[in-house]
């Protein structure tokens, strides 16, 4: 108020006699103050965060806010420290008792994976949510500063945005399989495949190969034998999954398809589940991908 006084007098000297404009101009100085005096501050950063995904509670743990995760899905094994967090319960159907049980600050979800209608749930319940929207490889940087932003964490999620753009943008320049044909194996019996809309298909496609699955309808559609016969893909890569030996697994499917380019030239690999989320692990994929292939 010291200083409005002062601007007061001032306003006053400089101005001319009774009959000038000077009373609008004092209420507007008067009203701007008291607002900025009133308006709150605001609340504090999330200090309890809930990850209803795997691929969330990654970002979370390489942008350094491990610590703050109050819980995670069944789902989430990655890093290690995420098998020691408190479960709510798997991706489509996590527990709602559990989840506000653990009192969180917010709920970071993700479209791919989780319910809508639980989402809606958590707002009724007054629980703040955010909803990871990337699925592709070119949205992850985005989506991962967008996260930083709702969980005022800026500095750390920046960084790793940044650093996972730049690591895209050099793949890009190399594209080392010059049109190869590429097939992903999730599961050999059903065989299942890596379809389109998936990080899987990006990075096939950033490494400058094709995707034979890619004109399926689904993302990870059944796949028929005959089909990868009729395709003759270069290249086959069989996807690890947990507590399965995938080698003695996939046993059956390639001695069936043994007259094929891949399997006769020796080109099926065994490979990690690093671009089964789309977090900071899709590069290491990437360079799992691209080291097979040098």
């Amino acid at each position: 108020m010291k200083k409005l006084k002062i601007l007061y007098k001032n306003h006053i000297k400089t101005q001319s006699p009774p009959g000038s404009n000077w009373i609008p101009v004092f209420l507007f100085l008067f009203f701007t103050l008291n607002s900025a005096l009133l308006t709150p501050s605001y609340a504090e950063p999330p200090n309890r965060i809930i990850s209803l995904a795997p691929s969330i509670t990654e970002i979370l743990f390489a942008a350094g806010l491990g610590d703050r995760i109050a819980g995670v899905t069944t789902f989430c094994d990655y890093p290690e420290e995420a098998k020691e967090k408190p479960k709510i319960g798997g991706m489509s159907n996590p527990s709602l008792e559990a989840v506000v049980s653990l009192k969180p600050d917010i709920v970071v979800m993700t479209t791919d994976g989780n319910p809508k209608e639980f989402e809606q749930r958590l707002h009724s319940m007054k629980i703040r949510t955010y909803v990871f929207r990337s699925r592709r490889l070119s949205d992850l940087p985005d989506g991962i500063r967008k996260m930083g932003i709702a969980l005022d964490a800026k500095l750390g999620f920046d960084a790793l945005a940044l650093e996972i753009e730049k690591a895209l943008a050099e793949f890009k320049t190399k594209k080392i399989l010059d049109g190869k044909k590429i097939v992903f194996i999730i599961w050999p019996e059903p065989l299942i495949v890596a379809g389109p809309g998936t990080a899987i298909d990006d990075a096939i496609t950033l490494l400058g190969a094709e995707n034979i699955a890619r004109d399926t309808k689904m993302q990870y559609p059944k796949y028929s034998m005959e089909e990868i016969v009729r395709r003759s893909p270069d290249v086959i890569f069989i996807g690890t999954a947990s507590g399965m030996d995938m080698r003695k697994t996939s046993r059956g499917l390639l001695k069936r398809i043994s007259y094929i380019p891949a399997v006769k030239n020796n080109k099926v690999f065994y490979v990690s589940d690093s671009l089964y989320r789309l977090g900071p692990r899709v590069i290491k994929g990437i360079e799992e991908l691209e080291g097979y292939l040098r």
